[in-house]
């Protein structure tokens, strides 16, 4: 039998050992926990890093950009297009929108004249140095504001058309809205640095895509590269460099701040081809246009409009029943075109599916069916095909005279 002091000794180097396997123990778990969650974060990192190198394929140094097709809107790229940032002067686009739409519903005339208030005139920033004396057209007004980013002259237009600069951007918010602009706050209709004043690159390129679709003319002013108001003491020069030195620009608008860096909304066609590309926080202006120039590159590299049919060209001749004329023509309501990777073009399935049972009365503009085209059994563009004429149902008078018609054209 063991002593009572052997005992105690064996029991306490028993507790020392269990002692030191539960450290080790507890060491080696904490370890590997450890070890794994520093694993994790790196992979999440990892992960994340090559996420966005792929969605920035071209690499591009601003911080958020976007490609839109202007015609149907379509993104060809993109890179934080719904990051919220300051636009600085690219804020004009939505007040240039505003003018034009005025002009379109007849409230306002190119050749009316506007009057500059002291607000207008202390403006500061991009300004042509208006006088509270003097007045300008709507049309020089508009030249100021597109080529030389005037913000004096911006806030003379807003002040007449809404009363007041605060209503004129409760009327931007509202369109803004309106467009599905919803990382847009407007709190100026100038762009000058101002807290929660913020856009994106999706949002600028809505309003963009919205003014030169429904209102091309504006290119006559943002295409402009040098010019001069007041009898040519006042010179302009675009301060959108593309202008000069791109092929096929169209405009649209620079913007810059301490705060906001470098942004651009640059337009450009060729063959029938548009697109509006966006810049926002590029850290200099030469990187500001260099990359506006790469996504339009891109985009006229790897895509292209094509043309299957004109608005109004014939389709097909299809019955008519019960018509006092058998037949009447399906025309296209609109252009058959679609948007297309280069390369594509004749892969492209057109299918004409006329409705069943047309029948008198018949009205110019009816839909009698529609063309769709496909790529790789996918749908990519549908056109409704319209009646090109009237069509009157078949009735006694109708007959009667129809009769008349066709025997005195016989005995003439």
């Amino acid at each position: 039998m063991l002593k009572k002091g052997k005992i105690l000794k064996y029991i306490i180097l028993l507790v020392i050992v269990l002692n030191t396997i539960s450290t080790f123990s507890i060491a080696i778990s904490d370890q590997y926990i450890w070890s794994g969650e520093e694993d994790t974060t790196d992979l999440s990192k990892t992960v994340q890093t090559a996420v966005q190198e792929e969605k920035n394929s071209l690499k591009l140094e601003s911080g958020g950009a976007i490609l839109i097709e202007q015609n149907t809107g379509e993104v060809l790229y993109s890179y934080n297009e719904h990051e919220k940032l300051r636009p600085a002067s690219v804020t004009k686009v939505m007040t240039i929108l505003l003018i034009m739409e005025a002009i379109d519903n007849g409230q306002l005339n190119l050749t009316d004249k506007i009057p500059c208030s002291e607000n207008a005139s202390s403006m500061g920033g991009s300004q042509i140095w208006l006088d509270t004396t003097e007045t300008l057209t709507v049309d020089e007004m508009l030249k100021a504001i597109c080529v030389v980013s005037a913000n004096d002259c911006t806030v003379a237009m807003a002040e007449y058309l809404a009363g007041s600069e605060e209503a004129f951007v409760d009327l931007m918010n509202q369109r803004a809205k309106e467009l599905g602009m919803n990382d847009t706050t407007f709190k100026n209709c100038h762009g000058i640095d101002e807290d929660g004043h913020v856009t994106s690159p999706y949002d600028i390129s809505i309003m963009a895509r919205e003014l030169l679709k429904n209102h091309p003319s504006i290119t006559k002013y943002t295409t402009i590269w040098m010019d001069s108001l007041r009898d040519g003491k006042s010179e302009l020069v675009n301060t959108n460099k593309l202008i000069r030195n791109y092929k096929g620009a169209t405009g649209l608008k620079t913007g810059s701040t301490s705060l906001a860096l470098y942004n651009l909304a640059a337009s450009a066609t060729r063959d029938n081809f548009s697109l509006i590309a966006v810049i926002m926080k590029a850290p200099t202006t030469k990187i500001r246009f260099s990359e506006a120039q790469k996504l339009l590159d891109y985009g006229f590299a790897n895509y292209s409009y094509k043309q299957f049919g004109k608005e109004g060209e014939i389709v097909q001749n299809i019955a008519v029943e019960k018509g006092v004329e058998p037949t009447v023509n399906a025309i296209y309501e609109k252009e058959a075109s679609v948007l297309i990777k280069k390369g594509q073009e004749k892969n492209v399935i057109q299918n004409i599916k006329i409705n069943e049972n047309i029948s008198a009365p018949i009205v110019k503009g009816d839909k009698v069916g529609e063309a769709t085209f496909e790529l790789d059994g996918k749908v990519i563009a549908t056109v409704n095909l319209v009646a090109d004429n009237d069509v009157n149902k078949v009735n006694i008078w109708n007959i009667t005279t129809n009769l008349y018609k066709k025997w005195f054209n016989v005995i003439r």
